[in-house]
């Protein structure tokens, strides 16, 4: 039976390469955030205030779209990045700034959950949750001159948001990896760890959780 797995976390957390390593496992097909050329997005980065909503609505139509063909698709998937995540991390953060006016938040909002009820949701979210000084860490490892700017403070507060969204998220199952005592890229025994949970979440297990003595037993494999 298809499954259609989305991965949702912070910026460094690795969930593009988690993607790829699931998928050469399983066979399943990756689907990576595409590059989208935004026509709102040099107004954006000119005047915040003026464009953050426009550049977001952009966004979330072409997230849903591909959310939709995904949900389609004959095959089993893997998402780096889920649609929730535009809408409850980064277009929420904006709002919280003050660069989203609240008359359009409440609109990209309504927008929003209405075309949830319409979505099938994926068969699994997976969370890599990871704390600041490990997202930073990452980001360093992987080298992006655009992302050296981003401060400690930035990546906490949509950590904020991140816990507050799973806490409430009921829409499908959630598997949250502790990616701070993970680390999937260096150790294979980490990599097996996850894949079995996946298994259990995906053949209806309810309760999984990574144990810590396993984690450092994975560690050892």
């Amino acid at each position: 039976m298809k499954k259609f797995v989305a991965i949702a976390g912070n910026i460094g957390v690795g969930k593009s390469t988690l993607v790829q390593m699931l998928c050469e496992r399983t066979g399943w097909e990756p689907f990576y955030e595409p590059v989208t050329d935004n026509p709102y997005l040099a107004d954006f980065y000119a005047d915040m205030n003026a464009w953050s909503f426009h550049s977001q609505v952009f966004f979330l139509t072409h997230r849903l779209r591909a959310h939709y063909k995904l949900s389609q698709h004959p095959e089993s998937v893997v998402q780096d990045r889920s649609v929730y995540e535009d809408a409850e991390i980064f277009a929420q953060n904006l709002y919280l700034q003050g660069h989203i006016q609240e008359r359009d938040y409440r609109t990209y909002r309504d927008l929003y959950e209405t075309m949830m009820r319409f979505l099938p949701p994926p068969d699994l979210v997976i969370y890599l949750r990871a704390s600041a000084p490990t997202l930073l860490n990452r980001i360093s490892n992987r080298g992006r001159d655009y992302e050296r700017a981003i401060a400690p403070d930035y990546l906490n507060g949509l950590n904020d948001l991140y816990e507050n969204w799973i806490d409430n998220f009921t829409l499908c199952p959630v598997l949250a990896v502790p990616a701070d005592d993970l680390d999937f890229v260096s150790h294979p025994g980490h990599l097996r760890l996850i894949l079995q949970k996946v298994d259990a979440k995906l053949t209806g297990k309810e309760e999984v959780v990574f144990e810590p003595e396993e984690v450092a037993r994975a560690a050892e494999d």
